[in-house]
């Protein structure tokens, strides 16, 4: 399948920027200024590693360096480019002097505390330096056409890959090996990378929810935890599947039948206007009541767009977070028993109009793979 830039980006940005528009006003704000690659890349479409956007209320720019100016020019449309000097934020006071700007929106949670310095002391005293925090991370949360599409394509053949290799795993590869077989059917099928450092972990060691492959060989008669994600266009996907290499015990299918329900009424309780402590109180009820409640540790799930960790949260702390339609959540509940080993099931779900449509495609019932 090929996806192309779509040939309507002008009109997606200037949306996004009218909405970011409408919360600066609102605020009083004459300008921000946004530097965070995913932040950046939303609201212009902009992929370059080196960048800023300076937006007003009837003008937006995207301030770059040498190396990216034609690049900005063909991926940013609406954009005035700007090559910005080696001293950037002088540069930038003197042209907020020029246009007047009093009142400069940074984002808070970006912006690391030298920089901030570095900025203040570069601007006049009059001008007003305030902190926003979540506004386009807020808009990023629901997902368009566009967005959902490259989503798609990114659980697609990542699907296709982790298939591709479970059918060649067998005992005595190692999970470094297998991680990096993974990565490669991913990227052969049109990935531009990994949406994150894959975990595979097998044995004792798949209780580790974040453990990283190792050159441990996987043996026959243990778990492997897969969890891995694509990138297609900027877009992420996510997914975590558990096997057992070899024959499968009675204990290993009791775990794995306790996370699965869990995770199937997770799934379920999913549709517009529940919270993401709702949706976590289903997984962790099923995980609690056959008594491995302290073996499951971690949140239900979270966003996936731009990046592989984003809003919504599916948490317990997350009563705030309403669930709406064209958001784009992972459902990953887990049990882990140290030096025995662990099972974790997600899927990439996406928040539908009456509930939630599954993006994973490979099978959820419990694999065992290398069998002769």
């Amino acid at each position: 399948m090929a996806l192309t830039v779509p040939a309507d980006r002008a009109t997606q940005t200037a949306q996004r920027l009218a909405r970011l528009r409408e919360r600066m006003a609102a605020e009083g704000l004459e300008a921000v200024w946004i530097g965070s690659p995913a932040n950046r890349r939303y609201l212009s479409g902009f992929s370059g590693s080196s960048g800023w956007l300076l937006i007003t209320a009837t003008g937006a720019q995207l301030w770059t360096d040498f190396r990216y100016l034609e690049q900005a020019a063909q991926e940013a449309p609406g954009y005035e480019v700007v090559r910005h000097e080696a001293q950037v934020y002088a540069h930038l006071a003197r042209h907020l002097q020029e246009v007047g700007v009093r009142r400069l929106g940074f984002e808070a949670e970006h912006v690391r505390y030298g920089d901030w310095q570095r900025l203040r002391a570069a601007l006049p005293e009059e001008v007003e330096l305030v902190g926003i925090s979540g506004w386009v991370e807020q808009l990023r949360r629901v997902k368009d056409e566009v967005e959902l599409a490259l989503i798609r394509e990114a659980a697609r053949l990542a699907d296709e890959a982790l298939l591709e290799v479970l059918a060649g795993l067998r005992p005595g590869v190692t999970e470094r090996q297998l991680a990096l077989e993974l990565e490669f059917a991913m990227r052969r099928r049109g990935a531009t990378a990994a949406a994150f450092d894959l975990i595979v972990v097998s044995g004792p060691r798949s209780a580790l929810p974040h453990g990283q492959p190792g050159d441990h060989a996987i043996e026959a008669g243990q778990f492997v935890t897969l969890d891995y994600g694509a990138v297609v266009g900027g877009y992420c996907s996510d997914c975590t599947r558990t096997v057992v290499a070899g024959r499968a015990t009675p204990r290993h299918r009791e775990i794995y039948q306790v996370v699965l329900e869990a995770q199937r009424r997770a799934v379920a309780a999913i549709r517009p206007g529940v919270s993401g402590a709702e949706v976590d109180r289903a997984a962790r009820q099923v995980i609690e009541e056959a008594g491995y409640g302290d073996r499951f540790g971690h949140a239900t799930g979270h966003g996936v767009g731009l990046e592989v960790h984003e809003g919504p949260r599916l948490s317990a702390l997350a009563e705030e977070d309403r669930l709406e339609p064209g958001m784009v959540v992972t459902v990953e509940p887990g049990i882990y028993i140290p030096g025995w080993g662990g099972v974790r099931i997600e899927d990439l779900v996406v928040v539908t109009a009456d509930g939630g449509e599954i993006l994973t495609r490979v099978s959820k019932e419990l694999l065992e793979v290398g069998v002769a």
